[in-house]
């Protein structure tokens, strides 16, 4: 759902304390690689508008800020999940975009198109992404995928047939990262459509 205003407003960077600042910025360099902005358009950066690189903290990010205790242990969990984790770029956008649609975020869809855009997911395979599974045309590794993000979201749960296919393909690691990253994105989902983050200009909006 889309709100006409934020409930709670991005802190501003006068708002700052030294160690907000610090964090924030700290962020910067890691969203811009999420982004591709290193990357030209013919290695998969940005063609269709989108900031070509990150033009200053993210408004969720600015809105966690709010409550300082929490940021830093978020940020530390959150690289961790994005930059030291043991699935493909390609696969962990792949379920946090799916999981984005299913809680209908319009921030972290926004936001995380652009994410597998330079992970290499085509726009026709961003598009099925957000349509029922049975319409999406997928191949078996990503069928499963987004059938693991639906069983997630609809029922905090894989099942089994879903599950042995998943056992086939990943690896222990893998596999206990693939709910963590459906989770996180779900928590940020809620955290975004409920205090009603806005989105950045001249990004991707929620079909």
């Amino acid at each position: 759902m889309t709100r006409q205003r934020e409930r709670v407003k991005p802190q501003p960077p006068e708002e700052w304390a030294a160690d907000t600042r610090r964090l924030l910025g700290g962020t910067l360099d890691p969203v811009a690689d999420l982004e591709g902005a290193k990357q030209g358009p013919e290695e998969g950066g940005d063609e269709g508008g989108e900031k070509d690189k990150s033009s200053g903290p993210l408004n969720i990010l600015r809105t966690i800020a709010h409550h300082p205790s929490l940021l830093e242990p978020f940020l530390g969990f959150a690289t961790a999940l994005a930059a030291r984790g043991v699935l493909s770029r390609r696969d962990s956008e792949l379920l946090a975009l799916r999981t984005a649609w299913n809680c209908r975020s319009d921030f972290e869809w926004a936001h995380h198109v652009v994410y597998a855009r330079a992970a290499g997911l085509s726009e026709e395979q961003i598009g099925a992404l957000a349509k029922p599974i049975r319409d999406g045309g997928w191949e078996a590794a990503d069928h499963t995928l987004v059938s693991a993000a639906d069983e997630l979201h609809t029922g905090q749960d894989i099942g089994d047939e879903t599950w042995a296919a998943l056992a086939e393909r990943f690896d222990a690691a893998q596999l206990v990262e693939i709910p963590f990253v459906v989770g996180q994105y779900t928590m940020l989902s809620m955290v975004a459509n409920a205090t009603a983050v806005p989105v950045e200009p001249g990004l991707p909006k929620l079909p």
